[in-house]
């Protein structure tokens, strides 16, 4: 149970490492082939990105805190609601499922340990869950203990794993609406490299640049 917990957990963490908006470098030219920003010549367009939504984390995070998937709305980030659901969901339907078995487990040592067993009656022993009856038949305590001990300890991780994921979800949402006022540049670059470290030993070398690739402006000699 803990690693499927654990794969819905990672499924959920990585749409926020990997949340970017796209760069929009489109240049022109003007009449003498001077390389202009886009900027400059469209001022109607820097007037529209004005007029855009602004997200607020603050109110992502707040609607995640509420209601899980709802940040994910406010961010316009539909496709992750189900994520959510299911990161939550999942945890609540097994906290449930293992207290069921829990109590089921319970009242089969009620009866085992009750001073007028195996004397107290068919009734008793019906309403014991059918997959219980044989143990609780040949008296085997020691197995309904173990069963019980592990009904209640996934119930634990339950909770600590639905507590995990809701904060989670608020993160992700955070995240997102912060993300909504950054533009990630493709001039930000991550590349692996050999690296020779010694004589004897070689390596790999993580190198991050910054590369201005932004078009320059050669003067005119005439």
């Amino acid at each position: 149970m803990i690693k499927a917990l654990l794969a819905i957990c990672l499924v959920l963490i990585v749409p926020v490492l990997v949340s970017a908006q796209d760069k929009d470098s489109l240049v022109v030219s003007d009449a003498a082939g001077t390389v202009v920003p886009k900027d400059s010549i469209a001022p109607a367009t820097q007037a529209d990105t004005t007029k855009e939504r602004v997200f607020s984390p603050r109110k992502a995070a707040i609607y995640s805190a509420i209601l899980p998937g709802l940040g994910q709305v406010y961010n316009k980030k539909y496709w992750k609601v189900p994520i959510v659901y299911a990161a939550v969901g999942i945890p609540v339907y097994l906290f449930f499922d293992n207290k069921n078995w829990y109590n089921r487990t319970r009242y089969a040592l009620a009866i085992i340990n009750s001073p007028n067993y195996p004397n107290n009656g068919g009734d008793s022993l019906a309403k014991v869950h059918p997959q219980l009856q044989n143990l609780v038949r040949n008296k085997a305590d020691n197995a309904l203990q173990n069963y019980r001990n592990e009904f209640r300890r996934n119930m634990d991780y339950s909770i600590l794993f639905t507590l995990l994921f809701w904060g989670l979800n608020v993160v992700d949402a955070t995240v997102d609406a912060h993300l909504k006022g950054f533009n990630v540049s493709d001039n930000l670059s991550l590349k692996v490299k050999p690296a020779i470290l010694s004589t004897q030993s070689v390596g790999l070398s993580l190198v991050l640049s910054f590369d201005d690739n932004r078009p320059k402006t050669i003067p005119s000699l005439r």
